[in-house]
């Protein structure tokens, strides 16, 4: 019995010491012009916090609970990394256009464990310059854009072909076998079939761990997803199980590495705007309407002349453009970006010392009254007002400065293809759903809609 009581007083002890280490720290850190905040729990800071307003519908409380009480730049401790988090787009624009001379990549331990030391989210300097000039140059090409937006109708009217037969659409899960189909056919020329359908499966369990608690003991996230990186031995030489295993140790793994993060979108960011902006409309029958016109004048003006789409005829519907921006906005699928500071660094009175990381809070940003009126509203005719949004310091779905996401014309292709096919072909009722924006942003049952095809007449 004594050693129970023991016990308890050396867990009250220590914590007690570890409780007066962290406020000392805290003053020196304060007294430094480091932002105030707080460290949460020992090891697992304020994690689970953090992690249940993932489960809300405002996740994005987390940060406003904490910008009351300490500013618009605080700090924390979440997913294992003491942090500094800032909602202030003037505070991000200075961190997103650092060009690695100040800042360098630097996210959860779980991202890393997966990803490993050759991903493009660590590298930097010239070879990232080299890595993204490389991949934008060839999204840009204009042969490419022809090629792509063919692959993409064609795999988008073929699923939407079949849904007419379906009693209930599921629209993230059938959603996803067209964007997956697209980017794994761009990237790696791998078409439908047995090797498609491995790839998506293994893809799936393995991108589940790049969010979540950094522990690797059996049965936890990260030791599953890690254990879909492992090759069984076979007679002493690793025999790939899979397709991914394939990719993952073909030659060095560096090329291949930079390959499966060029994955991610076609699994996640994608095809959830995709679902999410289905979500939206669906809640939203004045906006339906006005995309439906545009939409449909476009299809009348092609059944007119003839004439095949091209990438400029769906860049250049500007309301579809206006009903993207918002459900990026308000979706926040991307929710920040995190870096690492290689030296003191000042920003509008905040000091990040040196060694110490900096969350870059896109959501934040997006859901402030501040910068948007009513930010919960689904509203795309703010961005009539708004005007071009690529140069926007308030809205960063795909990042900012040099590592401003090559891809982001190809994506928004890529929802414009598919609004433009789905609401000129279909009506929908959906049923009740919720957004879940932990540890990914997606329909917590998977939108389930109805769905009845147009008639020639309003077509």
């Amino acid at each position: 019995m004594e050693w129970i009581w023991g016990t308890w007083v050396l867990v009250a002890v220590l914590t007690v010491c570890w409780y007066r280490h962290r406020s000392v720290k805290n003053n020196i850190y304060e007294r430094r012009g480091v932002p105030k905040g707080s460290s949460g729990w020992p090891l697992i800071g304020e994690t689970l916090d953090f992690m249940a307003c993932g489960y809300t519908s405002r996740p994005v409380s987390f940060m406003d609970k904490r910008k009351h009480l300490y500013g618009k730049v605080f700090k924390t401790h979440i997913l294992g990394t003491p942090i500094i988090v800032s909602t202030d787009p003037d505070v991000n624009k200075v961190v997103l256009q650092n060009h690695g001379n100040t800042f360098i990549p630097a996210y959860p331990k779980s991202i890393t464990e997966l990803l490993g030391q050759n991903s493009i989210l660590q590298t930097n300097g010239y070879l990232q310059k080299r890595v993204h000039a490389l991949i934008g140059g060839f999204l840009r090409s204009p042969q490419f854009k022809a090629r792509i937006t063919k692959d993409i109708e064609n795999s988008v009217k073929l699923t939407l072909a079949c849904w007419k037969d379906m009693h209930v659409i599921h629209v993230q899960e059938e959603i996803r076998k067209i964007t997956f189909e697209v980017l794994v056919k761009m990237l790696i020329s791998i078409g439908p079939g047995g090797d498609l359908d491995n790839l998506k499966r293994d893809f799936e369990e393995f991108i589940k761990g790049l969010i979540c608690v950094p522990i690797k003991l059996p049965g936890t996230r990260l030791y599953k997803s890690l254990k879909k990186l492992s090759i069984e031995e076979s007679d002493g030489k690793g025999t790939p199980n899979d397709a991914l295993d394939v990719l993952l140790y073909d030659n060095d793994g560096l090329y291949l590495w930079n390959i499966i993060e060029m994955m991610i979108p076609g699994e996640e960011t994608v095809p959830t705007a995709m679902t999410l902006a289905i979500k939206y409309l669906s809640d939203s029958p004045v906006v339906l309407k006005q995309l439906m016109e545009e939409n449909l004048e476009l299809k009348r003006q092609k059944a007119d002349s003839d004439d095949d789409y091209g990438w400029t005829d769906y860049m250049s519907l500007s309301f579809t453009q206006n009903v993207i921006s918002e459900t990026l906005r308000l979706a926040n699928i991307i929710n920040g970006v995190w870096r690492k500071a290689l030296k003191d660094v000042e920003i509008k009175g905040h000091l990040i010392p040196q060694g110490w990381c900096v969350l870059a809070s896109f959501i934040s940003v997006h859901m402030d009254e501040d910068n948007y009126e009513d930010p919960y509203e689904f509203n795309p005719w703010r961005w009539e007002k708004t005007g071009a949004v690529v140069n926007n310091t308030c809205f960063t779905p795909f990042g900012g400065g040099q590592r401003l996401c090559p891809g982001l014309e190809l994506s928004r292709l890529e929802i414009s293809i598919f609004l433009h096919h789905f609401v000129t072909t279909y009506s929908w009722i959906a049923e009740k759903d919720e957004i879940v924006s932990f540890p990914t942003v997606k329909m917590k049952r998977k939108l389930p809609i109805k769905v009845t095809p147009l008639s020639a007449t309003v077509v």
